[in-house]
């Protein structure tokens, strides 16, 4: 099996889920650093798979997202327009993050100019050979689940990793009403016409998730959905919302660049993706455990390891 770890959205759970009291040695906060790399060894642990990589924010608004939807994570930005809004005290974590991941030997990846949601959609859309499990707390990667030409699921952590549901295209299906042969698009679908308030999406005004869905599982493809906005005689479209898409037009012609997985994206990895069985630079770990205190994190990660190996 292949993992693939969206580490932002662990990294940022961690950051906000483990007390700030949670320190280095010298005092320096390490809640993130101690409960994602807590949460990497658990993913192991439950998974055991041969291979695995953290995917990483290269770029968290990509240009050509911005410049087709301006909105697009506006509500983020920091006051210089340019840079995201992150906790001081998390920034400063990720460098250790990095490092650590490095010292073990797990293997990073990224896309200059990419999110690491497009990283993950370029990995599995290369895939051809194991089936696939994405971990995030992000409900955008939903569109990656497919059954062939190898499975890929999400194990979905929005509540935690403890409670997190593995969807495939059934279980996505069944949660949202949307077609199971194509469960995956469908999601994204929907959600170019429900919008999303957290990513600055607007959707179509008067469309409801529950209308969406209903929607977008009466068409082939977004494409064919939009072909039937202009044109009256298909009773597939309400009159009402095709009305609503109509108004819609010009956000719905960017929606897809926005929303869409960037399955193009140019991933550069870190070495190769084989999960190691124990770590690549074991000194330098137990260096690291000793300086930011995290002895009994790095020792679970190791633990991990050396388990799914067998």
């Amino acid at each position: 099996m292949l993992v693939l770890v969206d580490s932002a959205s662990l990294y940022f759970r961690a950051f906000f889920g483990v007390p700030d009291t949670v320190t280095a040695p010298d005092g320096t906060p390490v809640n993130a650093v101690r409960g994602f790399t807590d949460m990497l060894a658990y993913v192991i642990e439950q998974a055991k798979p041969t291979r695995l990589v953290t995917c990483l924010d290269l770029e968290w608004r990509p240009a050509f997202r911005s410049r087709a939807l301006p909105s697009y994570k506006a509500h983020r930005l920091a006051p210089d327009g340019k840079l995201e809004v992150v906790p001081d005290a998390l920034e400063a974590q990720v460098p250790i993050i990095l490092d650590v991941l490095g010292a073990a030997g797990i293997t990073r990846a990224g896309a200059d100019g990419y999110e690491a949601d497009d990283v993950i959609g370029a990995l599995c859309a290369r895939e051809s050979s194991d089936p696939v499990e994405v971990v995030s707390g992000d409900r955008d990667l939903f569109q990656l689940v497919r059954d062939v030409p190898t499975p890929v699921r999400v194990r979905y952590a929005g509540r935690g990793l403890a409670r997190a549901t593995l969807y495939g295209p059934r279980e996505l299906a069944e949660r949202y009403g949307l077609p199971e042969s194509r469960a995956g698009e469908a999601y994204a679908d929907m959600a170019m016409l429900r919008g999303d308030p957290s990513d600055g999406l607007p959707g179509v005004a008067g469309i409801g998730e529950k209308t969406a869905a209903t929607v977008v599982s009466r068409f082939g493809s977004f494409e064919e959905l939009m072909a039937a906005v202009d044109d009256p005689g298909d009773r597939r479209m309400p009159s009402g919302v095709r009305l609503k898409l109509a108004a819609a037009r010009d956000y719905l012609a960017v929606a897809p660049t926005v929303v869409r997985a960037a399955v193009d994206a140019p991933v550069q990895m870190s070495g190769p993706d084989r999960l190691p069985a124990s770590p690549a630079d074991p000194d330098e770990l137990d260096a690291l455990a000793e300086r930011w205190g995290l002895g009994s994190a790095v020792r679970r990660l190791t633990a991990a390891l050396a388990a799914a190996a067998r």
